[in-house]
């Protein structure tokens, strides 16, 4: 395996394209009962590209458009179940991380796209994976950004203490949300409030399932996060607990990392923030290890956010690169 691990600096400049609107935006009917909205920006006859963005339930934002060259790139974006533009909003029913890897592939049929680059991060990272992993013959390549892997190991660090030591006023106000008897299993604690039938206990609680994460999203977060809004914080707390109570239905723990033979020869691009609070970058060392075809640009002074500078500016240059692809020199 080439061990092509390089180190790439912030920058003051993101690389982004400006901002652009999509040419086709469309509500597709999955089953369950659940209207998924996708649009496609760039060049309609132009390279295939599928963002898959995080959470679960964090939805698409038009800055995530804007990583991609649109003279080159065909764009799809698309808001996965229960969130978003997608709807019933905060619907758990007939949601399953194997409904979205077959909701990928119907959208990929009907753009009668053959193959195309998988774009994702967080949980859109895990999601790629698996996605690849079903599908490795659909897939051109994969760039990743903060890994996550739905691993036992990864939901202890978040949801019991790991993270918390290095913020303990925010892990204080999180775990404090719930009574002392019930603080060793915070997935569990919080998910009988998100799914209680108190809804002003829902939205409380939601707001603080997704407060907790966002406020160690970025490495020098500068003034205070605000909370999210109401609608946006439910769609994503629910999402998440609803995942993370079932390990994502994916078979075992250590399901991705077992299966990693399948993608071992598709390229794929890991970047990681060497202070990703919420996906620390063993995962992404790991993950890089068992993948021969793959390399990884750990920005050292960067935490988990798409938004950081510097995991910004390596992401926009990959998809430079992928326009004309040439061999890497190992390192």
């Amino acid at each position: 395996m080439k061990e092509n691990l390089t180190q790439a600096g912030p920058s003051s400049r993101s690389g982004l394209y400006p901002p652009i609107e999509p040419f086709r935006q469309q509500v597709m009917e999955m089953p369950g009962g659940h209207r998924v909205y996708v649009e496609q920006c760039g060049r309609p006859d132009g390279a295939p590209v599928v963002v898959l963005h995080g959470g679960p339930g964090g939805g698409c934002s038009p800055g995530m458009r804007r990583f991609f060259d649109p003279k080159h790139y065909r764009i799809v974006l698309f808001d996965q179940r229960g969130c978003g533009r997608s709807s019933p909003n905060a619907s758990v029913e007939s949601n399953t991380t194997w409904d979205l890897v077959a909701d990928i592939e119907r959208i990929r049929t009907e753009l009668k796209i053959d193959r195309w680059v998988v774009f994702g991060g967080s949980w859109g990272a895990c999601l790629a994976l698996v996605y690849a992993q079903t599908h490795p013959e659909r897939v051109e390549s994969l760039v990743l950004r903060g890994v996550f892997t739905m691993t036992r190991a990864e939901l202890d660090w978040f949801y019991a203490g790991g993270a918390g030591a290095f913020w303990p006023e925010q892990w204080a106000a999180f775990s404090g949300m719930v009574p002392p008897d019930e603080r060793h299993d915070l997935i569990a604690a919080y998910h009988k409030r998100l799914f209680g039938t108190d809804r002003r206990e829902q939205d409380r609680f939601a707001r603080a399932w997704a407060g907790w994460e966002s406020s160690l999203a970025v490495l020098d977060p500068g003034e205070p996060r605000g909370y999210p809004s109401s609608s946006y914080s439910l769609a994503f707390a629910r999402l998440e607990n609803h995942y993370f109570t079932h390990a994502g239905w994916l078979d075992g723990d250590g399901h991705i990392q077992r299966n990693m033979h399948r993608i071992a020869h598709i390229p794929g691009h890991i970047v990681q923030g060497r202070y990703d609070m919420i996906c620390p970058p063993h995962t992404a060392n790991a993950l890089h290890r068992a993948w021969p075809a793959s390399t990884l640009c750990m920005i050292p002074t960067a935490g988990h956010a798409l938004s950081e500078p510097g995991i910004s500016a390596e992401l926009v240059a990959e998809m430079d690169r992928l326009r004309h692809p040439t061999p890497r020199a190992a390192s």
